[in-house]
């Protein structure tokens, strides 16, 4: 993760914040993903952004990378304690399925955060 841009006034931030990952198929057949997302996630406030990651495959035994990008402007800080603290996560979630000795289709859905 980075944060290229963040700026911090009156309790309130705006940060850009960058997410690398890296998906490895490790079937031998490919795994083909649609309706798969990245969520930037408050335990406070709740969804703070969301990506869609397009659909694609990924060959047997082979690795994606994909980045999202989050702009977030006007994120409330908590000034409690000995600075102000902010508390984020991500999920990523793909969806798809594999091929199964070339003739099944096995559903994956899965989630990382």
């Amino acid at each position: 993760m980075k944060f290229p841009t963040f700026t911090l006034r009156n309790s309130t931030v705006n940060f850009t914040l960058q997410q690398f990952s890296a998906v490895r198929n490790p079937n031998r057949y490919e795994f083909t993903h649609h309706g798969s997302s990245v969520k930037l996630l408050s335990p406070s406030a709740g969804p703070v952004g969301f990506i869609y990651i397009p659909a694609a495959q990924i060959g047997g035994g082979r690795t994606q990378y994909i980045s999202a990008d989050f702009e977030v402007k006007s994120y409330s800080v908590s000034v409690a304690g000995p600075g102000p603290t902010m508390e984020l996560e991500t999920k990523m979630r793909l969806i798809g399925s594999v091929k199964v000795m070339k003739v099944f289709a096995h559903h994956v859905d899965t989630s990382a955060v």
